[in-house]
């Protein structure tokens, strides 16, 4: 590799590796790392299992005000709600008004 002005070497002790999307994290615990450079430029290779956290629905105070104005409950209950649709300000008023 050396001949062909690649130099490879690998990353030790790597405990895991996250990359963060809007759409949540991809996560590999105990991965392998190498890094890899070629006519300057480094790019890491990464092997090992994956899984995905999805990111978590941001609710505003706003929504959650709403919520349970619309719905006449607390704003505890709303903000539930709200967590249990993932954000969707309609769906967490129906589930609540529907019981």
């Amino acid at each position: 590799m050396k001949k062909l002005g690649m130099n490879v070497e690998p990353i030790e002790d790597v405990q895991s590796i996250v990359i963060k999307t809007p759409q949540g994290n991809y996560v590999f615990d105990s991965a392998e790392v190498q890094a890899m450079t070629m006519q300057g430029t480094t790019t890491y290779q990464i092997t090992g299992d994956i899984r995905f956290e999805p990111a978590a629905a941001e609710i505003l105070k706003e929504d959650i005000t709403m919520v349970a104005a619309q719905a006449k409950v607390s704003e505890e209950k709303a903000k539930e709600a709200l967590v249990a649709t993932k954000g969707d300000i309609a769906e967490a008023i129906m589930r609540l008004t529907s019981s």
